[in-house]
């Protein structure tokens, strides 16, 4: 049986598949490890997202190589599934497996020997099976994840995902149930709903369905206390789902939507579906309709094209906006994709400019934010984790901000517990557990 250390960059999604394949390798006798200790094995889920997180995920398996010469490297996820050549050429690389061979690991490791890399990658193109053995432990966090679905079909000009994804399939609606009881089983008192492409769920089932059934069917069920919705599109937000998420009892008050820019033309360029009035116009009808509501909001410098006008449109459309926070990254050039052909290129400098002075205009909303309820009652799931500035036990309210209790005892990590706040810490709350 094999030590075996497994890392992952990228998103919840991959995260929950590194969660599986760690659950798997132990019920087969193997031991997994930190990155830090001698091990016989490394795995690296890798992201593709960006060519930032292409070179992040070269300079992981360098550094894997050079920390222990002789253990075998395995690189799978979507960096794995759309250039694997770049990566079986790299030290110590025994194995590429890609999207849809994920779940195979575990078998595979019993046939490399390291003599020469091996690469397991297949045609993402072709009609795929929801894959992913279920992941029930995600050690160092409190709330569990739960991926309902995978692949994305919306091309947009800068993303390369499609292509490492494959097309959108689904979780059965009763294994989804299934799934979150026993997450429940195992203590978990918050899951995240994750997908590749969210509001896509449902509709490559048989019969078909949609995300906003299975909500609803979640939400007569008594699978889980507390739920949440990972990234979702503005224009699969329709009014329905925002009454349900009106009267839910389970699902919190906190959404993550995409914009990615705030100048028409440019999201016309992108490839995106909506204009800056219907983003502005759903933002209005969620805070009027769920009052206390946390967005997040997804937003990108620098795509080609953008002037300084445009970033400014996209600037002053950002200020009115009644965001909680901002997610900031600038444009990343990748192969493959429409616009990296594209004229009118942005330099670095600007692309990083601009979005360190969004990055200032999110952490001014998300203070904000976290004022209004600087003197408010709130739901509180604690967990694990001390904050190392205050020494105080933290914890997440349903609406995405973060408190800090005072005189919480450490025992109560992953319970629920109602919280007086009375004053703010940068852009956290401070409270007192309420008196019954």
């Amino acid at each position: 049986m094999a030590k075996i250390s497994i890392m992952t960059l990228g998103c919840k999604v991959n995260q929950y598949e590194s969660a599986s394949i760690a659950e798997t390798l132990k019920r087969d006798g193997h031991e997994i490890a930190g990155f830090a200790d001698s091990v016989d094995i490394f795995i690296i889920n890798t992201c593709t997202v960006t060519g930032k997180t292409d070179y992040q995920s070269r300079q992981l398996i360098r550094r894997a190589h050079r920390s222990n010469p002789a253990a075998r490297i395995i690189v799978t996820g979507c960096y794995a599934q759309v250039d694997s050549a770049a990566l079986a050429r790299l030290p110590g690389v025994s194995l590429v497996a890609g999207t849809a061979e994920k779940d195979a690991i575990p078998e595979m490791i019993q046939k490399i020997d390291g003599s020469q890399p091996q690469v397991a990658v297949g045609d993402i193109r072709r009609p795929l099976t929801f894959s992913t053995s279920p992941a029930t432990f995600f050690d160092g966090h409190t709330r569990a994840f739960l991926k309902i679905q995978d692949g994305c079909e919306n091309f947009c000009s800068y993303c390369i995902v499609p292509h490492a994804r494959g097309r959108c399939r689904s979780l059965e609606p009763c294994d989804v149930l299934d799934r979150l009881h026993v997450l429940a089983g195992k203590g978990y008192r918050e899951a995240v709903l994750t997908g590749i492409h969210l509001g896509q769920y449902g509709r490559d089932l048989n019969p078909p369905t949609d995300l906003l059934s299975l909500l609803r069917r979640i939400e007569d069920s008594d699978s889980m206390a507390r739920l949440r919705l990972s990234s979702i599109e503005p224009l699969e937000i329709s009014d329905e789902l925002i009454s349900f998420l009106a009267r839910t009892k389970r699902f919190c008050r906190h959404l993550h939507i995409p914009l990615q820019s705030g100048d028409d033309a440019i999201l016309r360029a992108m490839n995106r579906s909506y204009t800056t009035a219907q983003f502005g116009n759903l933002i209005e009808r969620l805070v009027t309709e769920l009052p206390g509501i946390a967005i997040g909001i997804d937003v990108m410098t620098g795509f080609p094209g953008e002037t300084e006008e445009s970033f400014e449109r996209t600037r002053a459309f950002l200020e009115t906006l009644p965001a909680a926070y901002f997610h900031v990254f600038p444009y990343s050039r990748r192969p493959g994709t429409p616009a990296a052909a594209m004229p009118h290129q942005v330099k670095e400098n600007v692309k990083k400019r601009r979005a360190a002075e969004l990055r200032i205009l999110g952490a001014t909303k998300r203070k904000s934010f976290a004022e209004n309820y600087s003197r408010k009652t709130v739901e509180v799931l604690l967990e694990s984790a001390i904050d190392r500035e205050t020494g105080l036990l933290k914890g997440l309210s349903d609406n995405y901000i973060t408190v800090l209790v005072e005189g919480a005892d450490p025992s109560l990590k992953n319970r629920m517990v109602t919280v007086d706040a009375y004053r703010t810490h940068s852009d956290a709350i401070v409270g007192r557990i309420a008196r019954s």
